[in-house]
């Protein structure tokens, strides 16, 4: 699966949900023109798409193997991301 395929899945489950919803297109949009998403996108869409239900839904609609694909496809694209930047750990204030 690619990241374009993967967020279209979601962006399909999250019509419901209009900020999830226009997040999900923005990235959908930016994978299919080529472009790099950043990782805070990408953590995001997942984090709400986990907060609302959409990956449940996914689930019951694909099935836990397709599913667990998509996370893959996304989430290890985030790392590379969060690895390219530097930013590998969360910052701490003091």
């Amino acid at each position: 699966m690619d990241l374009k395929d993967a967020s279209r899945m979601v962006l399909m489950e999250s019509t419901p949900h209009t900020d999830l919803w226009n997040v999900t297109q923005a990235v959908y949009d930016d994978f299919s023109a080529g472009r790099e998403v950043p990782c805070v996108a990408l953590t995001g869409m997942l984090t709400e798409a986990s907060r609302k239900g959409v990956l449940l839904r996914l689930k019951q609609r694909h099935g836990d193997d397709a599913v667990n694909d998509m996370i893959t496809v996304l989430a290890h694209e985030a790392d590379r991301q969060r690895t390219l930047s530097g930013d590998l750990l969360p910052s701490r204030r003091r």
